[in-house]
This record gives structure tokens, C-alpha cells and sequence, in this order.
């Protein structure tokens, strides 16, 4: 599996891999995790398809400068990387805060975006609790650090019935956590806390769209997910994940994905006749 880095403006520097052939499919990983977060999606998707599973800024071994950012520079990123990559279209699936830049990029680059997927995320903006939230995470950070906002967010990454069987993988995701720059995790609290409503990207988008949801999230609900409706829209809900589906249920994940781009290949084919 191939490893890069890529200079992409300024001080930001994004980390990818990059593995497998054809139709490029991208990968983008939610709050505090890394492309890693994919570790049991990215070998047997590859199989089918380019797939490119990239680190967002200041996450993972992705730099951040010090300056603000929002939910568009972060899609702006992922933007000019895959135009150094001379990818012109590509399908984008985005985990939780991965599924925000997926949206600001659906409504930003549209000619970029072949198909899209939300994993874990929502179009809808923080709620005032949600940014109150976002403050105190911010504050917490400043003061102490990550590890303890970290050890109380993985908390309510998995599902309440996977918490024990899977301490192996929430040490996993706990570590990525800890490893997480805190300007990186701080900027990205504060992005999504002013990101804006883009519900009306899933109503209004045409391409074909993958919606996943997990029953035990307590994060994003399904509900929250699942807001759009139409007959290139693909509903997935997750029976035994919380947050994390591809690490809770990478192989119900993994249909979902390889079937929904069976859909995306016939969609691409219909429009070419």
C-alpha cells in the first residue's frame, strides 16, 4: 500500500494512501481519527476500485497552520489533492466530520464529485447546545490536553454492547485520539461549530448518494442521517454499530460500499448512452 504526502497550500500538507485501480473512490475518516479508521475497509475495496484514504488537517500525519479554518477550506483540500492526483471525478465517502467536508465538496466542486456517502454524519448544522459543546471541548482541550477529552469521547464512539467485546479497537481509536494535534482537533471543533446547514445538498444533488446510519449511535442517530429521499439515495442502517461501523461492522460496511458502487458504475453507464 502506497504511503504520500502532498504540499497543498501554505502550511497544509496532506497525508494519504493510495492503493488499487479504476474508479477512484475517496475516503474521509471523522473528529480525532486518522485514515487508519478504514484499516478493514481499504484492502478488499481496493480490490475494485482506486481507493484513496486521505488524513484531513491536522489530523493523523496531516499538518494545520495555526490559522482558523472551516468545513470549506477542509473540502478545498481534499480538492486540490485530488487535482494534483489528476483525478477529475471521483465517488466521495465521508465518516462524521469526513461526511461534512464530503457535503461542502458535493456543493463547492460539484464536477469533482462523481457520487457521495455519509457514514456516521448529518447535513444539518450544530444545534446551540452542540456549539455550547464544542466550546467546552475547545476549553477542556486548551487546559488539560487530549487525553481526557479523548477517553470521554471514545466513550460514546461504539455501541453500548461492543464497548467491552471490542476493547481492543476502542484502545485503537483511543491511541489516533491521543496522537491528534490539538490545534488540529481544536480548528476542527470550531469548523464544525460554525459549519452551516447542507440538508439541501442531499435533497437537491442528483448523483447517486449512500446514507449510513448506526442504531446504537449515540453521536449522529439514524434519524439525523437519514433526511433525503429519491431513488439514488441508498438508506443503510448498521444493527450492531454505534459511530464507528467500519471498525464495529466493517464487513456489513464493506457490502454496503461495493454495493452501492455497483449502483454508481450503472448510474456513470446510463448517462453515457
Amino acid at each position: 500500500m502506497a504511503e504520500y504526502e502532498s504540499t497543498i497550500h501554505k502550511d497544509i500538507s496532506l497525508y494519504y494512501e493510495d492503493k488499487g485501480v479504476g474508479k477512484p473512490v475517496v475516503l474521509l475518516h471523522g473528529f480525532c481519527g486518522t485514515h487508519a479508521y478504514w484499516k478493514y475497509i481499504m484492502e478488499e475495496l481496493s480490490s475494485y476500485y482506486r481507493v484513496i484514504a486521505i488524513d484531513l488537517r491536522g489530523h493523523g500525519k496531516s499538518a494545520v497552520s495555526e490559522e482558523p479554518f472551516s468545513i470549506d477550506d477542509m473540502a478545498q483540500d481534499i480538492d486540490h489533492l485530488l487535482k494534483q492526483l489528476e483525478i477529475e471525478k471521483a465517488t466521495i465517502l465521508g465518516h462524521s466530520l469526513g461526511g461534512y467536508v464530503t457535503l461542502a465538496l458535493a456543493e463547492n466542486f460539484p464536477h469533482m464529485v462523481e457520487a457521495f456517502g455519509l457514514i456516521h454524519s448529518t447535513g444539518a448544522e450544530d444545534s446551540e447546545d452542540a456549539k455550547k459543546g464544542r466550546e467546552k471541548a475547545i476549553n477542556r482541550i486548551n487546559e488539560e490536553g487530549m487525553k481526557g477529552f479523548i477517553e470521554e469521547l471514545s466513550g460514546r464512539l461504539f455501541a453500548d454492547e461492543n464497548m467491552e467485546e471490542m476493547a481492543n479497537e476502542v484502545e485503537f481509536v483511543k491511541k489516533l485520539g491521543f496522537n491528534t494535534r490539538v490545534n488540529g482537533a481544536q480548528g476542527a471543533l470550531e469548523a464544525m461549530k460554525n459549519r452551516m446547514n447542507r440538508e439541501h445538498v442531499l435533497k437537491e444533488s442528483n448523483c447517486p448518494i449512500l446514507l449510513v446510519a448506526g442504531k446504537g449511535d449515540k453521536i449522529i442517530p439514524a434519524e439525523k442521517t437519514f433526511t433525503a429521499q429519491g431513488p439514488h439515495i441508498h438508506h443503510t442502517l448498521m444493527e450492531k454499530s454505534g459511530h464507528m461501523s467500519m471498525i464495529e461492522e466493517p464487513n456489513e460496511l464493506l457490502d454496503a460500499i461495493i454495493g452501492f458502487m455497483g449502483y454508481v458504475d450503472e448510474h456513470r453507464r446510463n448517462n453515457q448512452k
